[in-house]
C-alpha cells in the first residue's frame, strides 16, 4: 500500500474515533492536532488549549450582546 492512501486511510480512522467520541473536531483540525503531535508537542497540552479556545470563543457572542444592550 503507498504512503498517501496508508495515511489517509489513518486520517479517516482518526475522524471516525473522533466523531465517536464527540470530539467535535473536524478532519482539518484533527489534522492539525496529528502533525503537532508528530512534531512532538504534547497531546495534553494541544487538548487543553482546544479546551480554552472553545470556552473563549463560546462566550464571544454573550459579550457581543452585552455591549450591543449598553450602548442602547
Amino acid at each position: 500500500m503507498e504512503p498517501t492512501k496508508q495515511m489517509s486511510e489513518a486520517m479517516d480512522a482518526l475522524l471516525e474515533i473522533s466523531d465517536i467520541l464527540n470530539t467535535g473536531l473536524d478532519a482539518e483540525t484533527l489534522a492539525v492536532c496529528v502533525q503537532l503531535c508528530e512534531l512532538g508537542v504534547n497531546p495534553e497540552a494541544i487538548a487543553t488549549i482546544i479546551k480554552e479556545i472553545r470556552l473563549q470563543t463560546s462566550n464571544l457572542p454573550n459579550q457581543k450582546n452585552l455591549q450591543a444592550k449598553g450602548t442602547q
